[in-house]
């Protein structure tokens, strides 16, 4: 079975500290659901754009927000595809676990997911590489790594993804699982393609299915893109015989820390009216409501035709369920009669 080497340092330990003292402030934020769908939604557009741009994606974060939203851009097909399967992917952590554990077949399922209209051949998504792959600069053409042969990728996998599953790693802190997991999958290189993309969101299910991001405002992606020259260099700098990650993890943690702190500092930026929460405490509001009000933060506004279209329901009973959000002072009326609409508040 596949096993890590590291060793906790102090920089380690105290990024592990300050990540559990951020991420207690953001679990015990009580935020009004729009600023809850809000960061939710800003989570998840940033992180597809990131990772895909990683990878040379084009698409701007605006252009990601619009298909975020089910709204055309002007691109690649190509460029849309892997910008949509990496949305539907976050959306849908859920598919890649089961109750907490993952195994190879929801990594193949992950893979292709995320490869989906997007690979030359389509037998390659979800499935393991048959051929030689090198890593490097296209600019230059200068190669920076040659992953294992594709002899050694299913048992590799294999080692890999029984170690994933184990008791001794659900005993490690979700962090360093997380950027074990992350470095090892890259290591192998198990697909022609894809594979920095379905390492990143690897990382990201690990951390789901171990209730790390509960509220889902956590955007990890956003810290590799920053700064992409420091992250392919903590990549490449662990030794590729000794394989020692203390170093890589070091960087892992502190770009955990940073995404976190990041959204502690936003939670706190939107509880300033923080008399008002703790008086009124966290509403609490139906997942039709909550839809309905993530609908009118999405584009702005929303009416009463809008609703009644979107849930098959009468323009009565859409009326009454805007009306209870307004009593809960939720959403608020803007114009009159029939050109009425609703906004956020």
């Amino acid at each position: 079975m596949f096993e890590p080497n590291f060793r906790y340092t102090h920089p380690m330990v105290n990024n592990l500290v300050d990540i559990g003292v951020s991420r207690a402030t953001v679990l015990s934020s009580r935020l009004v659901p729009k600023w809850d769908i809000t960061l939710r939604r800003e989570a998840l557009v940033a992180s597809a754009h990131a990772s895909t741009a990683i990878e040379g994606n084009p698409l701007s974060l605006r252009e990601v927000s619009l298909l975020a939203e089910g709204r055309e851009v002007m691109a690649t097909r190509r460029a849309k595809h892997e910008v949509i399967n990496y949305l539907d992917v976050l959306r849908n952590l859920e598919r890649y676990h089961t109750a907490g554990r993952m195994t190879e077949e929801h990594i193949l399922r992950l893979h292709r997911d995320i490869a989906k209209g997007v690979l030359e051949d389509p037998d390659d998504e979800g499935h393991y590489r048959d051929v030689v792959v090198v890593v490097g600069d296209p600019r230059t053409g200068h190669i920076t790594y040659r992953p294992p042969p594709p002899r050694d990728v299913p048992r590799l996998m294999r080692e890999f993804t029984g170690w994933l599953g184990s008791d001794a790693t659900r005993e490690l802190d979700p962090v360093i699982a997380a950027g074990i997991s992350h470095y090892e999958f890259v290591r192998i290189h198990p697909f022609v393609d894809g594979n920095g993309r379905t390492a990143r969101a690897l990382a990201t299910v690990l951390l789901a299915s171990r209730e790390f991001d509960i509220k889902g405002y956590f955007a990890l992606d956003d810290f590799f893109d920053a700064d992409r020259a420091s992250y392919y260099r903590a990549l490449s700098n662990v030794d590729k015989h000794r394989r020692d990650l203390t170093t890589w993890l070091e960087y892992f943690t502190s770009g955990v820390l940073v995404s976190m702190s990041k959204v502690r500092e936003r939670v706190l930026e939107l509880s300033l009216e923080r008399r008002r929460v703790a008086t009124e405490g966290q509403l609490a509001l139906t997942e039709r409501q909550m839809s309905i009000v993530e609908l009118a933060v999405r584009n702005g506004r929303v009416t009463s035709k809008d609703v009644a279209s979107k849930y098959g329901i009468s323009p009565q009973a859409a009326h009454k369920e805007i009306r209870g959000l307004v009593d809960l002072k939720v959403l608020q009326a803007r114009g009159k009669g029939k050109a009425t609409y609703y906004v956020p508040t």
